[in-house]
Parts: structure tokens; C-alpha cells; sequence
């Protein structure tokens, strides 16, 4: 069977579907992702695409491209996180008798699983699959003795105070070396900057620790098995926690109310159990 993923969303939305990707595996596995994803996607399936590469986020506008139509027809099985929320888009593709099956791109108010959970649940139907539901992600890495630090989110209002960053630095600099990593778009003298996604998953990897709020780096981490401390404010982590065997949660409804103290305290803890 060749079946394609076309995976939308932001890294975490990409690495807490790993175990329903994985579930999904067939003799051929292409997924379709985020421009970002793309390196991560290429290390889980045979082939990968950015999305506004195929063109696919035009079907509805101006009709699949001949190209394009012969793609998607070369496929036995279509699952779609992509355009569940836009009816135009579905009966596009329902209009070319194409094997999609659509789904949720994100657990509704009040979903009682774990995102995780929620999107094993979804596949369920379409493939059966025995999973932890744990994101994992194989890199080849040897663990170092020194902590990364990655104090950024996509929102403002899931990230601890820098100052507070920087404070907790200090405290952990006598035990051991620490690291700060920031996105592109972000701007931290001194951080590591990595433009290709699996680079970095594999630098996370070859940390001893990992600290940071809510973000795309901080799932990254935990799926590759990097011990995580995950700051969370306004998201419930009973959704949205990155998941491992190693993760350690520190959580208060805004961050602001998060002490440096409290924060170090748990910190302390966890390296004690490495």
C-alpha cells in the first residue's frame, strides 16, 4: 500500500503525531508537512514535501494542477490533518473521487486525552496499532554534561520571564555547562541557531538536560529522549505536556507566578534522578 500523511501545524502539532504516523506506516509512507517539519518528516516516512510545495493549498481555488492530480491518484490511502476544517476544500477533493480521509487537526475544547491519545484515537480506525503513545524520534547522539536552555514559545504568553532564564542559569552553571538554543526568528546573544530541524533534535539528543516553556524545541527534546523540564502557564499540560520517560512538569496558571526558586527546586530534583 502507498498511502500519504499531509501533517499541517507547528513542530509540537507535528511531534505529538508521531505515534499515529507511526501507526500509520504502510509499504510506501510519504508525508506532506509544514516547511519546517520536512527534516523530521524525511527521518520518519520514505519520502517528504512542504505542503505549499504541491501546490495542494490552492485545489480549492483553482483546481488541482495536472501534476498534481496524478500525485494524489498514486496514492491507495490519503489521511488529512490538512483543510478537516474547510469545506471547500473537501468538496474539492471529494469531487475527484480521491481516497482522502479527514481528520482533526487539533483536540477540541475540553478533550479529556492527551493530544497524543487523541490522534492514536483518530487513526484507530484506519490502522491498527499497539503504541505507548510516546513521540520518539531516532537520532544518533551521544549524551554530553551539558544543559540546554531554550527560554522562547510561540506565544508571549507561554514564556517564563528571561530575566528568570538567566537567573536559573546561573545556578546550574557550577554543576554544569549550559547551552542556550533560540529559533530564527528569535534574537539571544550567544544561543546555537539551527535552520534544519533533525540537526537540532540530534543536538537536544546529545544534551544531558533540557529546559524550556511550552514549545516546539521542548517536545523535540523529549521525543529524543533528552531529559525535559517543561515550563507551562496558560496551556494544560494534561493535553499539550511533552511525553517521555524523563519529563518533568512545572506549572502554574501564568508563569509569571513561577519562582526562580520553585523552578530550581524541580530542576534540582530531576538532575538528582539522571
Amino acid at each position: 500500500m502507498k498511502r500519504l500523511i499531509i501533517r499541517p501545524g507547528a513542530i509540537g502539532d507535528f511531534i505529538v503525531s508521531l505515534p499515529a504516523i507511526h501507526c500509520l506506516r504502510a509499504a510506501y509512507l510519504e508525508i506532506w508537512s509544514a516547511p519546517q517539519n520536512v527534516p523530521l518528516a524525511a527521518h520518519v516516512a520514505d519520502h517528504a514535501r512542504a505542503i505549499p510545495s504541491t501546490g495542494l493549498d490552492l485545489l480549492e481555488l483553482t483546481g488541482p494542477s495536472e501534476r498534481l492530480l496524478e500525485t494524489l491518484r498514486g496514492f491507495d490511502s490519503i489521511v488529512s490533518w490538512y483543510g478537516a476544517s474547510r469545506p471547500e476544500f473537501q468538496e474539492a477533493v471529494a469531487a475527484l473521487h480521491l481516497p482522502f480521509h479527514f481528520l482533526p487537526a487539533l483536540p477540541p475544547t475540553g478533550c479529556p486525552l492527551h493530544a497524543a491519545d487523541f490522534y492514536l484515537d483518530q487513526v484507530g480506525s484506519i490502522a491498527h496499532c499497539d503504541s505507548d503513545g510516546i513521540p520518539r524520534l531516532a537520532c544518533e547522539a551521544v549524551r554530553g554534561a551539558f544543559a540546554v536552555i531554550h527560554p522562547f514559545a510561540g506565544s508571549p504568553k507561554k514564556c517564563w520571564p528571561l530575566d528568570r532564564f538567566r537567573e536559573l542559569a546561573q545556578l546550574l552553571s557550577p554543576i554544569m555547562p549550559v547551552e542556550w538554543c533560540a529559533g530564527p526568528e528569535d534574537r539571544f546573544p550567544g544561543a546555537r541557531y539551527f535552520t534544519d530541524l533533525y540537526q537540532l533534535a540530534c543536538w537536544l539528543a546529545s544534551a544531558r538536560i533540557y529546559i524550556g516553556n511550552d514549545s516546539g524545541p521542548t517536545h523535540l527534546a523529549a521525543a529524543v529522549g533528552t531529559p525535559v523540564l517543561a515550563l507551562f502557564g496558560p496551556s494544560d499540560p494534561a493535553v499539550w505536556a511533552p511525553r517521555g520517560p524523563c519529563v518533568t512538569i512545572a506549572a502554574a496558571p501564568t508563569l509569571d507566578s513561577l519562582t526562580v526558586h520553585q523552578v530550581a527546586h524541580t530542576l534540582m530534583h530531576a538532575v538528582r534522578m539522571l
